[in-house]
């Protein structure tokens, strides 16, 4: 019963990987709280959903996270209204695709913003909270393209390498305070992002993983839920790959 009255916090949660993770955390028991800049028509119906089902909770809370400046202020209304936060989940991100040389600087500034100093500040006024309460779990959600590289990825991989860096370095700051930081790095997911893949490149992607096929959502939600359980009370500082042996 305890476990219900945990709010988790999961950013990007308008879709595919985001809101896949919302579902299962509410079905896990969890008071999930999803931020993305507006609700869709599936976030919706996993709200009607998850009310049916009469366990956990989900939420739904409009957000820009291009706004750092406003990040103080929505952390402290997220309280206010849910409790102090158990869980934080930073999942949103985007992904402009192109060579560095031809990128315009604002694309570039707007991977840097989104991907890595919104979740970083974010992480910073939330982590605040679980400080004082002396409990809590952080979950970065980074990339295999974070360690392994790929061509006409160089920006999105910088931002994704350095949350892992975050990670390592956040995990050893408040771990005596009871608080485990954790990443997951999924590789090709089957989202709507992979279905843009051709087939060529989508069966090419598959070849070369390990069990011949792609992780699913299910598989990303299912590492995020292990890490914010008490099954994981000592796994803090890692970074769990989800890739089906892409990167074995």
């Amino acid at each position: 019963m305890a476990k219900a009255l945990r709010s988790v916090l999961v950013t990007g949660a308008s879709r595919g990987l985001g809101l896949g993770m919302a579902r299962q955390l509410a079905g896990a028991g969890y008071r999930v709280i999803t931020l993305a800049r507006q609700q869709t028509k599936a976030v919706a119906e996993a709200m009607a959903e998850t009310k049916r089902a009469k366990r956990g909770a989900l939420h739904f809370v409009p957000f820009d996270l291009g706004e750092i400046d406003a990040i103080p202020e929505l952390v402290k209304d997220l309280r206010k209204e849910f409790g102090p936060p158990f869980g934080l989940v930073n999942n949103a991100g985007i992904g402009h695709d192109g060579a560095l040389a031809m990128m315009h600087n604002s694309q570039i500034e707007e991977l840097i913003r989104i991907n890595t100093l919104s979740p970083i500040v974010l992480t910073k006024y939330v982590v605040r909270s679980m400080m004082s309460e002396r409990a809590g779990r952080i979950v970065n959600v980074a990339s295999i393209i974070g360690f392994t590289g790929y061509s006409g990825l160089s920006v999105y991989a910088a931002t994704k390498a350095s949350m892992l860096g975050f990670t390592r370095s956040l995990a050893r700051e408040v771990g005596r305070l009871g608080i485990n930081v954790n990443a997951v790095a999924p590789g090709f997911v089957d989202t709507e992002m992979t279905h843009g893949l051709t087939g060529e490149q989508r069966a090419q992607v598959v070849r070369r993983s390990a069990l011949r096929r792609l992780a699913e959502v299910s598989d990303i939600a299912d590492a995020v839920e292990y890490l914010l359980s008490d099954k994981a009370r000592n796994v803090s500082g890692t970074v769990l790959t989800v890739d089906a042996g892409a990167t074995a």
